[in-house]
């Protein structure tokens, strides 16, 4: 073997690691192109959030009191405004006054109840979520009983 080959084999084996090596650096380079690109998103996001006025602060001047879905798109809601309540019917794009009347006091807004602890099988505990929730009585109650037997009873004349 002559100098020429060993050189030549030298070259060859320089070159296969050479595109090996190319292959990293186009690969580091594009990870730290994305790293940079997404280190900008999120600081937009930062600086977009720091920045919005009065988007997180809660105004001094308006404050809703209730919300309530009467529809799909239609609520009432009762907004309070400088010690005056406002009912206001809220529909598609129209808000319209329904009510002006002075704000009540603290202390006649009724405490909510808390729910009874549900107890029972699955399946009962779930009936007695959906009725708490949907503010009816308890489904394990007598007369929720023989309105349930009722029902079946119809179903099963159809």
């Amino acid at each position: 073997m002559s100098v020429a080959d060993s050189a030549r084999e030298a070259a060859v084996s320089l070159d296969g690691g050479g595109d090996a090596a190319m292959g990293m650096a186009w690969i580091g380079k594009t990870t730290l192109s994305l790293a940079l690109i997404v280190a900008i998103i999120l600081l937009c996001a930062w600086l977009l959030r720091r920045l919005t006025p009065g988007r997180l602060r809660a105004s001094q001047h308006v404050k809703v009191v209730s919300n309530t879905a009467i529809g799909q798109r239609e609520r009432v809601t009762v907004v309070e405004i400088d010690g005056r309540w406002l009912v206001l019917g809220v529909g598609g794009n129209q808000v319209t006054l329904l009510k002006d009347m002075p704000a009540a006091e603290a202390s006649d807004t009724p405490e909510p109840a808390s729910p009874a602890p549900l107890s029972g099988s699955f399946a009962q505990r779930f009936r007695q979520a959906l009725a708490q929730n949907i503010g009816r009585k308890s489904p394990d109650s007598p007369s929720s009983r023989s309105q349930d037997a009722a029902t079946a009873d119809k179903e099963s004349d159809r």
